[in-house]
């Protein structure tokens, strides 16, 4: 990690946790935060927003939304928008997410509407981006790379490149059990701040890039130690309070 951007460790709970137990593992996690200089958010269900805002006021963790639409408001029935999300008091938000994309159409032209939209709202948007297994397999990891990313940042200014966090997550590393090993993640970590480079190298000095992807209190050290690797994108290990208190002591 660079010293000069801070980490963050984002805990992605999907579809967990009702709304008390939500609030039951915010007590049981702020307590560990305390002395943590590493920034902390947990991506919950939009049901548990509220309640997780309430219980966390005036405290260090933050609270992402695991989705939004790129329109403020209309007739998409199931949806929600950014400056919902706002009034709520919600920090960030998680875009293109792989099971987003794979079992729900999320497409690069959608988020390179959601990306600007939530940046423009005052939110922390969290770009995921990552190939699959067999794109790895025939050596087209830096062409869906390139693809996402660019694709994604296409409409959010030079200025606010560096206020998007990216998240590499590498698909077939996903509630699988596997881990890239650390020259894979440095690799394509350090090939997305090469992309945002081409934009402005100013940025891609400042943009922070996470890793997610079977992160675990064994692996994160490792991982978090490298060089372009600026926090991590946490699921399964993240449900449990000390399990992901011990990924983000990792990070700071």
């Amino acid at each position: 990690m660079n010293p000069a951007r801070r980490p963050l460790v984002a805990g992605n709970w999907k579809m967990h946790k009702t709304a008390a137990e939500a609030q039951a593992y915010a007590q049981a996690l702020l307590p560990r935060l305390a002395t943590v200089g590493a920034e902390v958010a947990v991506c919950a269900p939009f049901t548990t927003l509220a309640p997780l805002i309430d219980a966390t006021r005036g405290s260090p963790l933050g609270v992402y939304a695991q989705n939004m639409h790129e329109q403020p408001a209309g007739a998409f029935t199931g949806e929600v928008s950014a400056p919902m999300l706002v009034e709520l008091g919600v920090d960030g938000v998680v875009v293109g997410h792989s099971e987003r994309r794979q079992y729900f159409g999320e497409t690069d032209r959608a988020l390179c509407e959601k990306v600007p939209a939530a940046l423009e709202a005052g939110l922390t948007p969290i770009l995921c981006v990552g190939e699959s297994e067999e794109e790895r397999a025939a050596g087209e990891t830096d062409r869906k790379l390139r693809q996402q990313v660019r694709e994604a940042l296409n409409r959010v200014p030079d200025e606010r490149l560096a206020s998007v966090v990216i998240a590499y997550e590498p698909i077939w590393a996903i509630g699988t059990g596997l881990v890239a090993a650390p020259e894979q993640a440095q690799e394509a970590v350090a090939f997305v701040r090469a992309l945002v480079g081409d934009r402005s190298r100013r940025a891609a000095a400042g943009v922070r890039v996470l890793y997610g992807g079977s992160v675990t209190p064994e692996n994160a050290p490792q991982l978090l130690a490298l060089e372009d690797v600026d926090g991590a994108l946490v699921g399964g290990a993240s449900l449990e309070v000390e399990s992901f208190a011990a990924i983000v002591k990792a990070a700071a």
